[in-house]
C-alpha cells in the first residue's frame, strides 16, 4: 500500500533495507563491542558513555564508526548529481547505493568468517569501517529520496508520528510507519539471534543477499514501469 507519489516497489525496498538496518546493529552492537554503524544516534550515546569511561564501550571503535560513515554519506552526497540522470533518479540512486552497500557488507561478512573473532583486533576495526560507510551511503542516498517515515535507520520521529498522530492518520500513514516499526524490530530479531547461534559472518552475509535481492527487484520493477509507459 504505497502513499501518494511513493510507489510500492520503492517502499517495499526501503522497508527490506529498514530490516538490514535491524540485522547490521544487532551484529555491531553484541558481536563489535557494543557500537552501532547504522544508527549514528545510538552512536553518538555509545561514545559519551565510552568518553565517560563506562565499561565495555570503545571510544575507537566508536570514532572509527563515527568517521566512516561521514565518509560513506561525503561520497555519496558528491557522487549524487553525478549518478542521477533527467529520469529515474530516484531509482538510479538507490541502486547504485544498494549495489555499494551489498558489496561492503559481503566483505564484511567475508572478513567476519576468515578472522578468528571480529570482538577485538584489526578485524573488528575493519568490519566496523566497511559497514559503516556502507550505512553511510545509504543514509545520504535516502535522505535525497525523502520518503516520509522511511529513514531506514532512525524510528525516532515514526513513533512520534504514530502517537502524536493517532486517530488523524490516513491509513496508508500508518501502515508505512508500523511497517517500518515492525521492520527494524524483525531484523533486530533475526540479527541477534543468528549472531548468538552462528556469530557474526551468517548474519552478515544474509543481510548482503537481503539487500541484492532487494535491488534486483526494484530494478525489474522500474524496467517494467519503464516498458508500459513506453
Amino acid at each position: 500500500m504505497a502513499d501518494k507519489g511513493t510507489p510500492a516497489p520503492l517502499l517495499a525496498t526501503l522497508l527490506a533495507l529498514t530490516a538490514v538496518s535491524g540485522v547490521v546493529d544487532a551484529v555491531c552492537y553484541l558481536g563489535l563491542g557494543r557500537v552501532f554503524t547504522a544508527n549514528m544516534t545510538g552512536n553518538v550515546v555509545v561514545f559519551g558513555f565510552a568518553v565517560a569511561g563506562a565499561h565495555g564501550f570503545s571510544v575507537t571503535a566508536t570514532l572509527t564508526s563515527l568517521a566512516f560513515f561521514l565518509i560513506g554519506a561525503f561520497c555519496a552526497g558528491r557522487a549524487a548529481p553525478w549518478v542521477a540522470g533527467d529520469n529515474g533518479v530516484r531509482h538510479r540512486l538507490l541502486l547504485v547505493a544498494m549495489g555499494t552497500e551489498a558489496c561492503f557488507v559481503a566483505t564484511a561478512a567475508l572478513i567476519a568468517a576468515l578472522a578468528a573473532t571480529v570482538a577485538t583486533g584489526w578485524a573488528r576495526y575493519v568490519v566496523i569501517g566497511l559497514l559503516a560507510f556502507a550505512m553511510g551511503v545509504r543514509n545520504a542516498t535516502v535522505r535525497r529520496l525523502a520518503v516520509p517515515d522511511m529513514t531506514t535507520t532512525v524510528l525516532t520521529l515514526t513513533l512520534t508520528g504514530l502517537a502524536a498522530d493517532a486517530g488523524r492518520e490516513q491509513a496508508t500513514t500508518v501502515y508505512r510507519r508500523t511497517a517500518a516499526l515492525a521492520a527494524m524490530l524483525t531484523g533486530a530479531i533475526v540479527g541477534a539471534a543468528l549472531y548468538l547461534h552462528q556469530r557474526a559472518a551468517l548474519p552478515l552475509l544474509i543481510a548482503a543477499v537481503v539487500v541484492t535481492v532487494a535491488g534486483v527487484a526494484l530494478r525489474l520493477s522500474t524496467s517494467r514501469d519503464a516498458t508500459i509507459v513506453r
